[in-house]
């Protein structure tokens, strides 16, 4: 059964394209329910990535990814920033074959870690990665 309280949450995740630490989700969910506690919303974001609804992105501080698609993540080091990225894992042959000697591989989560264009002066020597 799902909530009131997680439908919020999940609505609002799927609504956006940033990926927002659980006090920014908390800030945001407590303006269409005011009487909601960080409690409800830190349990609430454990449920969801446990029923694979949310994924969770580890940088300082946990993030959250509405997006539940196969994708990977550029962080920059500077801003911390996080960017998704489509498509650039597709030629991988292990994620085309699904499965490695140790087992079948479900789904996958790679970040990328690098300067962002604007951390980075805006050189265009960065590659476009989405």
């Amino acid at each position: 059964m799902i909530t009131n309280q997680k439908k919020t949450i999940l609505d609002y995740l799927k609504g956006v394209d940033i990926h927002p630490s659980a006090e920014i989700i908390y800030g945001e969910v407590r303006k269409k329910l005011p009487q909601i506690s960080r409690g409800t919303v830190y349990r609430n974001l454990k449920d969801l990535k446990k029923r694979g609804e949310i994924q969770e992105i580890s940088v300082d501080v946990a993030h959250f990814d509405g997006d539940i698609s196969s994708h990977a993540h550029f962080i920059c080091k500077q801003c911390r920033k996080i960017f998704d990225i489509f498509d650039i894992c597709k030629e991988c042959g292990v994620l085309n074959r699904k499965k490695t000697k140790v087992g079948k591989i479900n789904n996958y989560q790679i970040s990328f870690y690098g300067y962002c264009q604007k951390c980075n002066g805006g050189k265009s020597q960065l590659p476009r990665l989405s």
